[in-house]
């Protein structure tokens, strides 16, 4: 599917749904209940190489494979393991998008050996901001996150591109910024991605700034900076692309080849049959898997 940071990406989720060590308010798949910081063979790695595998030989040819998800892939204990297997498989570019916290150990930096290009998170620069956003397992700190980060940095030969999400009111303040921008210098990715809530996030209070301040802290940021501009995704199926993420008409109408009418249609039954729902984000209507109630 198309990804705004990595064009056409072939997504391999190797955790379950939420399994998370953070709970961050922004969250597009919603709250992590538990948080842990328990690594485990979450997916199968030979099941995972050999699925992955089959798509490739499929094509077309995606523009990255990438390991993300709807929880912390790192928290997979042999992410890597599944990385050196599509890297035997394929000279397909392999990405890793993580929230960035297990950077400060040894052996998930090692991990990354196979890999090409890692997109962890920075939203906070300091350990107030970082509770508030994040939400973190207990045993996780912003200063070991930030260690981590710099620690990896150094050892790993591909590309990082940090991303800093920004919330109005929360993380986007004078100071605020400045404690970013020496934590993103104590970093040294070699691009930053100021990203924001295009999609309902996990908490309705979440605010977007405004195209100013995204604008105003980039140049704070520096030269490496950009503001992501939203691309809107492809979904192969209303319901499949709605149990992913929250999806508007017009991504189910590209994706599935159809008139906005004809997807209206698809929408209005999956409404009926009380699979989807409908939210609310920035003046645009998205839909999304019901949750199960009780």
């Amino acid at each position: 599917m198309p990804s705004r940071r990595l064009g056409r990406s072939l997504g391999v989720d190797l955790v379950p749904a939420k399994t998370c060590d953070l709970n961050c308010l922004y969250c597009q798949l919603g709250r992590t209940e538990h948080t842990t910081l328990e690594r485990a063979e979450y997916a199968p790695v030979d099941a995972v190489v050999a699925e992955v595998r089959a798509r490739l030989a499929e094509g077309p040819r995606p523009d990255y494979v990438t390991l993300a998800g709807s929880g912390e892939p790192t928290l997979h204990l042999r992410f890597g393991d599944v990385a050196d297997g599509i890297r035997a498989a394929s000279d397909v570019p392999i990405a890793l998008v993580t929230n960035g916290t297990l950077f400060h150990l040894p052996e998930v930096r090692a991990a990354c050996a196979a890999i090409d290009l890692i997109l962890p998170s920075l939203d906070a620069g300091d350990e107030e901001t970082f509770e508030r956003i994040n939400r973190p397992h207990p045993g996780l700190t912003l200063e070991t996150v930030v260690d981590g980060l710099a620690r990896l940095r150094r050892q790993f030969a591909g590309q990082i591109w940090l991303e800093v999400f920004l919330i109005d009111g929360v993380n986007t303040g004078d100071e605020q910024v400045a404690r970013i921008v020496e934590c993103v210098d104590r970093v040294d990715p070699h691009r930053v991605q100021i990203n924001t809530a295009v999609r309902p996030p996990a908490e309705s209070d979440v605010r977007v700034p405004s195209a100013q301040r995204l604008e105003e802290v980039r140049a704070m940021l520096g030269e490496r900076a950009e503001v992501i501009v939203p691309l809107r995704g492809l979904p192969e199926t209303p319901r499949a692309r709605a149990q992913r993420e929250p999806c508007t008409l017009e991504d189910i109408a590209r994706g599935l080849g159809i008139h906005r009418t004809e997807a209206a249609k698809h929408i209005a039954r999956l409404l009926d049959e009380r699979a989807i729902q409908v939210r609310q984000r920035l003046y645009q209507t998205y839909y999304e898997e019901r949750k199960a109630e009780g």
